[in-house]
């Protein structure tokens, strides 16, 4: 069975972005999106468990919403209001056939990157 994990770096601080909300969503066709699961990152960054994996892990269109502005605040970011990147949002595609999709975010307050991790 396929799983989806990731991880948050703060790359203005160097260390892990810990105690962040990240909510993953299937997008459905009208662009309708159905909230799949809530997790928040521990202090090495990372969720305790994929964000998505068993039964639930299906090919199709998703999107992690990573709640940055909250996290940056906490840690004493004086940001504008409201926030540059208050909300991360990324959307992506799952295919059946892969088993392991990895998508990191590393954060700074006024930018942030991705990729397809392994």
């Amino acid at each position: 069975m396929g799983k989806l994990t990731t991880h948050i770096l703060d790359a203005s601080k160097g260390k892990p972005g810990t105690d962040i909300k990240i909510e993953l969503y299937r997008v459905e066709e009208g662009e309708k999106t159905t909230l799949i699961n809530t997790v928040y990152t521990n202090s090495d960054g990372r969720t305790d468990a994929p964000v998505l994996e068993g039964t639930d892990y299906v090919a199709g269109k998703y999107q992690l919403v990573f709640h940055t502005g909250t996290y940056l605040r906490k840690q004493g970011v004086e940001l504008l209001e409201p926030a540059f990147l208050d909300d991360v949002v990324i959307r992506f595609g799952l295919a059946a056939d892969q088993e392991h999709y990895h998508v990191p975010l590393l954060i700074s307050p006024y930018s942030y990157s991705t990729y397809r991790g392994s």
